[in-house]
């Protein structure tokens, strides 16, 4: 028995106890050298997805601000079918994604909501940490457009290769230039409910949000049945009311009670407010958006899950829907069936390494000039001599010459 379906939809945070008092947390163990049957917690790489299922996974659910505890916006989506897609990439989210040590070769697709920096900061983890870790292709990036070309995707893309040009151009000479390289799939902010993705029987499908300006957008995934709908970050849009019905899963936005803003998040009052409820949704509109979806499951994300702030942030949303509910933070993971949505919590390392994937990474160009000049080789301490054993066992070890 999953212990955790019961959990999310019971909604609250105080039930956890009793759920698991109720079920026996673990399972019941009959032998003193046994193992616990059910450890209702979730280790990445341990579990095959099955074929008609899809595993989400909360790699980032805060604030703009740095924390330890929550990085920014992002969430992995795993489907039956062997796909893997990132909706979003927040600063902070790419020690977590990396945790799981999922080979960089299965995490060449993103999709972004919108281009503030908690929502695709961490691009740059991905490319150029997958790129040293032995991805063999390029990224792929699809992102809205905006109301002129210098606010859309396809710019900023364009622009963060030449900031990283430095990176870049070393990198290429000294690995190889296909992982280097991002393909940019620019779609109309504008699009309602648009396909802007569809390839092996997956569907994603974009519509307006409303956030700061125009160019934000909510994205759905569509497979074999199931709708997974993301909203990035937007004030309650009729266009969500009508195109994530029949959602199975509904991650919306809410940003922490006006009070707590103010209490927590350091904002003067007259902006606490606004910046709640008015260009993001608070807790009671998150509710009232859920209380007409009707989601099998809503989840709550970018705020700070902490003592300080949960009750209040559960309270808001109480007040306007009783259907159910997960409170997401960090490495909360979802696996959504059929007959039932189980929520557990990821456990991974800190220290996790990149792992092999089934490419074989590419060898350097040749041609590729050396990003060295004269002047700096001319500076080189020759070590040949001291390396020399090491050298030649490593060349015996792999047959190189």
């Amino acid at each position: 028995m999953h212990h955790r379906t019961t959990l999310a939809f019971i909604g609250g945070i105080a039930s956890t106890v009793a759920v698991f008092a109720l079920l026996g947390a673990g399972g019941k163990v009959t032998s003193p050298t046994g193992t616990a049957p059910d450890r209702y917690v979730y280790y990445p790489g341990t579990e095959a997805l099955e074929a008609d299922e899809i595993r989400i996974t909360a790699c980032g659910t805060g604030l703009p601000a740095a924390r330890r505890g929550q990085a920014a916006s992002c969430f992995l989506l795993e489907l039956g079918n062997g796909d893997k897609f990132l909706f979003d990439i927040g600063t902070g989210s790419m020690a977590n994604i990396a945790s799981m040590m999922i080979p960089m070769d299965f995490l060449t697709k993103i999709f972004i909501s919108h281009l503030h920096t908690d929502h695709w900061g961490d691009l740059a983890g991905l490319w150029a940490g997958g790129w040293t870790a032995g991805r063999t292709g390029p990224l792929e990036v699809w992102g809205p457009s905006g109301a002129r070309p210098d606010m859309g995707t396809k710019h900023a893309i364009e622009h963060f290769l030449q900031t990283y040009n430095w990176d870049s151009m070393t990198r290429q000479a000294m690995i190889s230039p296909v992982p280097g390289k991002i393909t940019v799939h620019e779609f109309d902010y504008k699009g309602e409910n648009e396909v802007i993705y569809q390839e092996n029987g997956v569907t994603v499908r974009s519509w307006p949000a409303i956030h700061a300006g125009d160019g934000p957008v909510s994205l759905a995934l569509e497979w074999n049945g199931y709708k997974i709908v993301y909203s990035g970050d937007t004030t309650p849009t009729k266009w969500t009311l009508e195109y994530a019905k029949d959602a199975d899963v509904l991650i919306h936005e809410s940003m922490p009670m006006p009070g707590d803003m103010v209490k927590f998040y350091n904002q003067p009052p007259e902006r606490g407010l606004r910046a709640s409820c008015g260009f993001h949704t608070c807790p009671p509109a998150f509710g009232k958006v859920m209380s007409v979806v009707k989601p099998r499951l809503a989840v709550m994300f970018h705020w700070f899950n902490e003592e300080g702030t949960r009750y209040n942030q559960y309270d808001g949303v109480r007040q306007t829907y009783d259907g159910p509910l997960s409170m997401a933070t960090d490495m909360m993971v979802w696996n959504v069936r059929r007959d039932e949505i189980i929520e557990r919590m990821a456990v991974s390392p800190d220290d996790a390494w990149d792992v092999p994937g089934p490419g074989r990474p590419s060898a350097p160009d040749p041609d590729f000039p050396s990003q060295y000049t004269e002047f700096t080789l001319k500076g080189r301490f020759d070590t040949t001599e001291a390396e020399k054993k090491t050298r030649d066992a490593y060349n015996e070890m792999y047959g190189l010459q």
